[in-house]
Parts: structure tokens; C-alpha cells; sequence
């Protein structure tokens, strides 16, 4: 996983640091939120593909949910179908309630909205992300999908997370 920050494209930014596994992605995510001084209340707002993206979303979720930001779950970028995640006893963070206010202190983009056949264009992402000129911007991604999709030379990130998921191993019985 590659951890990258600063507003400048891609080109100009430099490795942070790398870091492996499941915890390489959440922990990262949580100091660069601490980091940024969000504090009890302040909202986090992620973007993502539903069903693809909503269980990455949850896990984002729940490594920031003992800092107790209201955190919210937008499917594309269709901000009238926002979902409140929330903590459910003995699952895990969920996206379930319908939330009234969207009021971001940070925007969370997810790499799914970045790969083929999937309706969102990087201007719509850039469209959003300047309706939110004082939140930060974080891009979570897999394989480099927002370089190979060519959005970093439309979109610029505050921190970076891209993680690969390469070898994937299959085992079966005969």
C-alpha cells in the first residue's frame, strides 16, 4: 500500500510510507483524521460505489469510530441518497439511517467510482469536491484505479491510500 499526501497531482507527490494489510489502510486513515484535528461531531462524508465500496466504507468506519465523528455513506455522488454509518452491536459499522445534514469536514473517495462501467466522471467528483472547499480530500483505492483511470490529473488528494490485492489466492477441493 502506498500512503501519499499534499493538493498536487500525482506527479509531484512522494511516498509517505508503506505499510501491508488491512491495517496498513485503517490506521493510516485514522492518524491522518486525528492529525487534521476532526473531533467529536464533525462529519466524514465517503463516496463510494455501493456494494463494492460500502464494506471498505464500513471498515474506514470502524477505525474511526471511538473518535465519534458522524460518518456518512453516499452512493456515487448522489447526495440525496446519503446514509448515516453507524455502530451495531455485535456486526460492525453499517450504512443504514437516512441523514439530513451534509456538512463535511472531510470527503472520502472511493476507487470504485473511478473504474469502467461505473457512471461517475472525475469532473463529477471534482464537482463535489469544490461544493466542499474547506474539507479535506482522501482517495481510497486498490491497483492505482484513480492513476489508471486518469482522475489525478483532474483530482487532487490530501492523503492518498492505495492499496494492492495482488496475489489473490484460490484454493478448492477436487
Amino acid at each position: 500500500m502506498l500512503i501519499t499526501s499534499g493538493r498536487e497531482c500525482r506527479s509531484i507527490m512522494a511516498a509517505k510510507e508503506i505499510f501491508h494489510g488491512v491495517p496498513g489502510i485503517l490506521r493510516p486513515f485514522r492518524e491522518f483524521i486525528e492529525k487534521n484535528g476532526l473531533k467529536k461531531g464533525d462529519q466524514i462524508a465517503y463516496y463510494g460505489v455501493p456494494g463494492t465500496c460500502t464494506p471498505f466504507v464500513e471498515l474506514l468506519g470502524f477505525a474511526v469510530r471511538s473518535l465519534e465523528l458522524e460518518q456518512i455513506f453516499i452512493p456515487f455522488v448522489d447526495e440525496m441518497k446519503m446514509k448515516k454509518v453507524c455502530m451495531v452491536d455485535d456486526v460492525g459499522m453499517q450504512a443504514r439511517v437516512t441523514s439530513t445534514a451534509l456538512k463535511p469536514k472531510a470527503l472520502v473517495i472511493m476507487g470504485g467510482l473511478s473504474m469502467p462501467n461505473v457512471p461517475v466522471k472525475a469532473g463529477q467528483v471534482k464537482a463535489v469536491i469544490d461544493k466542499h472547499p474547506d474539507a479535506l480530500v482522501i482517495g481510497v483505492c486498490f491497483m492505482h484505479m484513480f492513476e489508471k483511470a486518469g482522475w489525478l490529473d483532474t483530482i487532487s488528494f490530501d492523503c492518498l491510500i492505495d492499496a494492492n490485492i495482488d496475489p489473490v489466492e484460490v484454493i478448492t477441493k477436487k
